[in-house]
């Protein structure tokens, strides 16, 4: 029986999520877009520069390109990914999704509706793959056996870039860097926001050093993508000039320090770089 057939209860979760509400649009907005995007003027910049940074690391052109999850490919600076590949293979739980991304990239992509734990692949195929903001939603005894399979579709040499979350967050470096009192309010903040996005999708993000197991098959480089669940970025940071320069200021930072924002924040960026075939 396929796995299709026997959905277990984390992949129907978010399919049903997906298929329901996820993608809706108001105009021309998402309702996930909506729950877990930072969507703000002063914080436009930001956002997108962030979403770049996947950019970075995709080869120059290529035959094939895979986006795992793809959705309605819904932010512009996502579009940017493939535009240099002949073929962009949209894999999603969501028929919606896939019909939206039909409409933006046509005859450029390739549409594969369904579980990719079950969609054949072909081996060493994919001169470049990225999967956003997905893994950490899959079964946590299964996100091993998805990350194999997206490097044994992706040529040697070539990249399979992951925006994942790290559950070590931002608290163990507030323990040492501000007074208690400041600390407990953060520590509140952090909690209430978590239970107002109290939303029921499946999420279980397995430590930083988890991702050494990879080191069998790819190279292993860890960076940040970005620092703050969104809600959190809208609660600290102001709606204006001085918070878009205060969002400046972390996109610096994070820059500089990679290191540090990848141990302690929220979004890190995961390139493997696959050594074997």
């Amino acid at each position: 029986m396929g796995f299709s057939a026997m959905m277990n209860n984390v992949e129907q979760t978010v399919s049903e999520f997906y298929n329901s509400v996820g993608w809706e649009t108001e105009e021309e907005i998402t309702e996930d877009a909506k729950r877990w995007e930072d969507l703000r003027e002063y914080a436009r910049e930001y956002v997108a520069k962030c979403r770049l940074r996947v950019l970075r690391h995709i080869p120059e052109s290529g035959e094939n390109f895979l986006d795992m999850a793809s959705g309605p490919i819904q932010y512009k600076e996502y579009l940017e990914y493939s535009k240099n590949f002949k073929k962009r293979y949209c894999v999603d739980l969501s028929s919606s999704a896939l019909e939206a991304a039909k409409k933006k990239i046509g005859d450029h992509g390739v549409f594969l509706h369904g579980s990719f734990f079950d969609i054949p692949l072909e081996e060493n195929f994919f001169d470049c793959t990225v999967s956003l903001h997905t893994i950490y939603h899959i079964d946590k005894d299964r996100q091993e056996e998805a990350v194999r399979k997206l490097i044994k579709v992706t040529k040697p040499g070539k990249p399979v870039i992951i925006v994942y979350s790290n559950p070590n967050k931002i608290i163990p470096l507030l323990t040492f860097s501000l007074p208690l009192r400041v600390f407990r309010r953060v520590i509140n903040l952090l909690q209430k926001v978590q239970k107002e996005q109290g939303v029921s999708l499946y999420y279980h993000p397995h430590p930083i050093e988890w991702w050494k197991r990879f080191s069998d098959v790819a190279e292993v480089q860890i960076l940040p993508w970005r620092s703050f669940l969104s809600e959190t970025q809208k609660r600290l940071i102001p709606n204006n000039k001085i918070g878009r320069s205060l969002l400046s200021l972390l996109f610096n930072l994070e820059e500089k320090f990679p290191n540090l924002f990848v141990k302690y924040f929220q979004y890190p960026m995961i390139i493997l770089t696959k050594t074997k075939s």
